[in-house]
């Protein structure tokens, strides 16, 4: 792991992995950073450059520099940054919950930088932002609290409880400042407008028993987003990239592997 500077000041990265293959780039949720992406990164840094970025002010990533845009959009800014400090034209672009609020920003402040599109248990609105972001300010102080009623919220049933502990003590190292501004980022965002737009290959993931962002709200994304995929995978809750990793880099190899293929940039033959 590292620390990488960029135009908008130091953004956290790990990577793995290196190759002709178009670079796969992964953007985590509000309670974590970069490590969540661990089994992702194993997996594809055996075949293609594999990349795992945090936001300003989580991980090892500077706070976030003064910025009059959007929460949102602050952090698409900062990792289109980081993707031009990694000398990464275009990628592939994975997002989960805020990441992929995040990647839809992205999507549409820079279409021409994407390959394609993931998001994993997020949403173009949800129905509770406003509630959640509220309760979400008013619990911050103390980070460690929030995160031992929070975390196994997030997770399925019958999850591994060394998962459980893991994430706890991830999500009680965000700084809360931080982790305010993370909030204001996915919470309250309403990009239903800008989801109808986006015209790359698109694959909607969501654990089937993810209470926070449902899989109603996925199956809402894939109709606003034309010619989206929509895959659900069963036994996982909002963060199926850990709880069913296996069964999570399966699809989004078979996805990115067709994109690579399809790229007109690529060679066919």
């Amino acid at each position: 792991m590292a620390r990488i500077g960029t135009s908008l000041g130091a953004i956290g990265v790990d990577e793995r992995g290196a190759g002709d293959a178009i670079p796969l780039v992964f953007l985590h949720g509000v309670g974590s950073d970069k490590s969540a992406w661990a089994p992702q990164l194993a997996h594809f840094g055996q075949t293609r450059r594999a990349v795992a970025l945090d936001y300003p002010g989580y991980g090892e990533s500077a706070p976030a520099t003064p910025s009059d845009a959007a929460p949102h959009d602050r952090f698409a800014d900062a990792i289109l940054a980081a993707l031009d400090a990694l000398g990464i034209q275009r990628a592939h672009l994975c997002g989960l919950s805020l990441g992929g609020v995040v990647a839809i920003a992205i999507a549409h402040r820079a279409p021409d930088r994407l390959a394609s599109l993931a998001i994993a248990d997020s949403f173009a609105v949800h129905p509770d932002g406003p509630a959640i972001l509220a309760r979400s300010l008013a619990t911050s102080a103390d980070m460690r609290a929030l995160a031992e009623a929070r975390v196994p919220a997030l997770l399925a049933a019958n999850a591994d409880p060394t998962l459980t502990a893991e994430l706890v003590k991830v999500m009680a190292s965000i700084p809360p400042d931080a982790f305010r501004l993370a909030c204001a980022a996915v919470w309250p965002a309403d990009q239903r407008g800008r989801a109808a737009t986006i015209a790359l290959p698109t694959l909607i993931l969501c654990g089937t028993q993810d209470r926070v962002t449902p899989p109603a709200l996925s199956e809402q994304l894939a109709a606003l987003i034309p010619n989206s995929e929509l895959l659900f995978i069963d036994g996982a809750g909002h963060l199926p990239n850990l709880e069913q990793p296996t069964n999570f880099n399966v699809a989004l190899d078979i996805f990115v592997a067709r994109g690579d293929v399809a790229d007109p940039e690529l060679p066919t033959a």
